[in-house]
């Protein structure tokens, strides 16, 4: 009989300060206190989150690495009617944070997944940013090598404004790239959001580097930068007008089927019969060293 069933419980995507505890909400704090278990990216962190509010609750770990096989176990206790609060280090999970198998995995087993609001260091640093953000793209954090300036370009074809996160060891690097792919490129870069190194650099990536470098203290906490490109971004030009028109249609290529700068140079040999293998080859080899 229906009476008798298990009532399905609720999976509650809370989010986390991303550093000041006074950015919890009030709503997160007493949901946090009513559920039946916790499932955290990082035990240890919210446990001392749920200590510092005197909540007592199981905390069970949800991270990149176990978060496909502790699902099943979730979702059994979902549908034998425990609720249960899935949390990230910081911020809101699943962006750019473990949690979306589970959110997939419950969703299709019939519970519902509520969203209890909070801090999210993308939207942080573009409110404080000054850019448009009516349009953006999310990155996440860069590849850690030249696909970086791809990944940006590809973001830049579609949106003026883009944001990615990007760590403290690594940051000179990667706007170091920035200033030799996109000189011209506006900068809001946002450090360690909400807590004891919090500062904001603006300016153009040359100007950002100079500053990272008069600060001592740029290697502490993490990094949201938000850049944008008036007027959007072309594919770099060449005095070969032939040239740059295979190297355009490659880089349009790789936004509209998401795919590497090889792959689109197969796609386009085959629309293109009227280009040799040879051409296509080497527009791809100098749109990869401008990049």
């Amino acid at each position: 009989m229906n009476e008798l069933m298990p009532h399905p419980g609720m999976l509650y995507v809370i989010a986390t300060p991303i550093g000041n505890l006074e950015d919890i909400t009030p709503r997160a704090v007493r949901v946090l206190g009513e559920v039946d278990l916790v499932a955290a990216e990082d035990t240890r962190r919210s446990r001392a989150l749920l200590t510092h509010f005197g909540i007592k609750v199981p905390v069970f770990s949800c991270h990149k690495f176990n978060e496909g096989k502790r699902r099943d176990f979730f979702v059994a206790e979902m549908l034998a009617g425990k609720s249960i609060a899935l949390v990230s280090d910081a911020g809101t999970p699943c962006i750019s944070d473990p949690g979306f198998t589970l959110v997939t995995a419950a969703a299709a087993a019939g519970i519902t997944a509520v969203p209890i609001c909070g801090a999210s260091a993308v939207t942080a640093a573009l409110s404080v940013s000054g850019f448009d953000a009516s349009s953006f793209a999310f990155l996440g954090f860069l590849p850690r090598t030249k696909a970086a300036a791809q990944v940006l370009a590809k973001a830049f074809l579609a949106n003026e404004t883009a944001v990615f996160y990007e760590s403290p060891k690594r940051i000179c690097a990667t706007i170091a790239l920035i200033e030799k792919t996109f000189p011209a490129a506006k900068i809001c870069l946002c450090n360690d959001i909400s807590k004891k190194f919090e500062r904001i650099y603006r300016g153009t990536p040359a100007e950002i580097l100079e500053m990272l470098a008069q600060n001592p203290a740029a290697e502490k906490g993490e990094y949201a930068c938000v850049i944008h490109i008036p007027g959007g971004f072309t594919p770099p030009s060449c005095e070969d007008e032939s040239v740059q028109s295979i190297e355009s249609r490659l880089v349009e290529i790789m936004v509209l089927h998401d795919c590497t700068l090889r792959d689109a140079s197969r796609k386009l040999h085959e629309l293109q019969t009227t280009l040799s293998k040879k051409e296509i080859y080497s527009a791809m080899l100098r749109l990869k060293n401008m990049f």
